[in-house]
């Protein structure tokens, strides 16, 4: 079993790397001086770019995402990113490595984070026909089976094992939060909502070594995998008012919020406005949360350049005050039952 030595959170630019990583993508390109790769490597702590150029490049003709390669290469700073040019490469079976070292890790086991869904659709759902809606849906052993593992993006936001279950909780969370400040939201179908609007993702897109869009998600999307899902659940709900059903969808398929965020339709109710910005509020708060950590130190600094939100980010100093009040919250959150899976401040992997 090969044993990592440098995880790419520790280099540098000017270091010469020697190590094993796993490869998240992997694209030809052509140069004035021949082919050459353009690879992301990953490993448990995150990804960095790096190059394979001619004629190196021609030695590896069908490198692809999933595979593991040993490489050396060289360290530098590009476009304000450590980026690694690789003088050396080699293929290394599966068997050979601890797959665990190369997926980076979700901050609450993924069974953990569906236990308290389903924790909060006890506690929240009084309408006994949606609680029995979601405790079908939620009990479906392919449904189980699929949303334990399932990342909540490609790239861009809760992109890690467990990250669609991370994503489904806080925005859940957050619906309830807004209805105590906004009570005459209806909260029951907004909580079914919140917990059922990116199911689909969990067939949109693969899990394991590699993350990638599936035929069906490349052809439907998410939400129409999402309702196809839920449909034959809803077919046998006969005890839940069709108006309320006709809702949940409208929830469903208009979380995205405009059309050019692929939105088949946009919010046309207080509750689907209520999910659409807590769906963005925690994608933009975990895209943050990334780029943050890869800031050294504790001191204000920028983040390079953020491709998704299309801006440089400023990491501020914090008010003394407000840093002692999170402190002494968190403390008292952490004696409430199952408080821990909430403290998932700005800056945590």
């Amino acid at each position: 079993m090969i044993a990592k030595a440098v995880y790419i959170r520790d280099i540098s630019p000017g270091q010469t790397i020697q190590d094993t990583f796993l490869l998240a993508d992997a694209r030809t390109g052509q140069s004035r001086n021949g082919p050459y790769w353009s690879l992301v490597l990953q490993d448990a702590s995150g990804q960095m770019d790096a190059k394979v150029w001619s004629p190196l490049s021609q030695q590896h003709p069908t490198l692809a995402a999933g595979q593991f390669v040993t490489v050396r290469g060289l360290a530098a700073n590009y476009r304000d990113k450590c980026q690694l040019t690789i003088d050396q490469l080699t293929l290394v079976p599966e068997a050979e490595v601890d797959p665990a070292e190369f997926l980076p890790p979700s901050p609450v086991k993924p069974a953990e984070l569906l236990a308290e869904i389903e924790n909060l659709c006890r506690r929240e759902l009084t309408h006994k026909p949606w609680r029995s809606l979601m405790k079908k849906i939620l009990s479906d052993e392919e449904i189980r089976a699929r949303l334990l593992p399932a990342t909540g993006a490609k790239t861009v936001h809760h992109a890690y094992v467990g990250g669609l279950l991370e994503h489904t909780l806080c925005v859940a969370r957050t619906c309830m939060a807004l209805c105590g400040l906004y009570p005459r939201l209806d909260r029951q179908v907004l909580l079914v909502a919140a917990i059922l609007h990116d199911l689909g993702k969990a067939w949109e897109l693969t899990s394991g070594l590699t993350t990638d869009y599936t035929d069906e998600g490349r052809l439907l999307g998410h939400i129409q995998l999402g309702l196809e899902r839920v449909e034959g659940f809803l077919a046998k709900a006969r005890d839940l008012d069709p108006a309320l059903v006709l809702h949940l969808k409208h929830l469903i398929i208009s979380h995205h919020g405009e059309y050019e965020f692929g939105a088949p339709r946009r919010p046309k109710t207080a509750e689907a406005f209520i999910l659409h910005f807590a769906d963005n509020i925690d994608a933009k708060m975990n895209t943050i949360s990334g780029a943050y950590g890869d800031i050294e130190g504790d001191s204000p600094a920028w983040t390079p350049f953020q491709r998704y939100l299309d801006r440089f980010l400023y990491r501020p100093a914090h008010t003394p005050a407000a840093l002692e009040n999170q402190g002494a919250q968190a403390r008292t959150e952490a004696h409430k039952p199952d408080a821990r899976i909430l403290l998932l401040p700005l800056g945590s992997e």
